[in-house]
């Protein structure tokens, strides 16, 4: 995403974020896209920027990827899933969906885990929400499906953010992702088109409509 591209849609959701916020209630914001596109790089944006132009001592902001919710290689291995991982099916989504349904109530401190991708695994307690915390950006790329349990979330979001640069743009990206992790040009189309594009499509075609939706 070019810098001036990123720059306008973080201003248009900062935008959307705060003509939604209510005095005394927590803001939930639901960004959500197919993978490489994006959502995570603007969701962190928006974040920085709620903060910089923020008040007070505690952060206004603060950001919930869903990757922290994977399950563990070991349990996908043990159910043949590990090859389709980033899959739907592979991941806590009770356990997700039920973490940001808690996250209205504001009180008390909560912790939740953050993915750390060298390793590939899940990092219990990394992420730290305070009661001060007014607006948590939720990202992952099942925030809007519309089968169970990821449709129960609809109720408990502010707004809503979908993001789809196309399919192609998603190919591309996908295929260079794959490139930079070591794989082979050969291995790096398979492992798009096997895996990541079947997850892209799904995102694309089963997601509810967002209040906004960028490319």
């Amino acid at each position: 995403m070019k810098k001036e591209d990123l720059e306008k849609k973080t201003a248009q959701v900062c935008d959307l974020v705060m003509n939604r916020m209510t005095d005394g209630k927590r803001t939930i914001v639901g960004v959500a896209g197919a993978p490489a596109s994006g959502k995570s790089t603007l969701a962190a944006k928006v974040v920085d920027h709620l903060n910089a132009n923020g008040n007070g001592d505690a952060p206004l902001a603060a950001l919930l990827p869903m990757d922290g919710y994977h399950l563990d290689n070991r349990i996908l291995e043990k159910r043949g899933l590990l090859a389709r991982k980033g899959a739907p099916e592979t991941f806590d989504a009770v356990g997700f969906c039920e973490a940001v349904k808690g996250l209205a109530s504001g009180s008390p401190c909560t912790f939740f885990p953050s993915f750390d991708r060298t390793l590939d695994i899940a990092i219990a307690g990394a992420i730290e929400i305070t009661p001060a915390t007014h607006v948590i950006v939720v990202e992952g790329n099942y925030l809007l499906l519309k089968s169970s349990p990821w449709n129960s979330l609809a109720d408990h979001f502010t707004t809503t953010i979908f993001i789809n640069p196309g399919l192609g743009i998603l190919t591309a990206r996908l295929n260079k992702r794959w490139l930079r992790h070591g794989l082979d040009p050969e291995a790096a189309a398979k492992r798009t088109e096997t895996n990541d594009l079947v997850n892209a499509r799904l995102v694309l075609s089963q997601s509810a409509k967002a209040d906004l939706e960028l490319s």
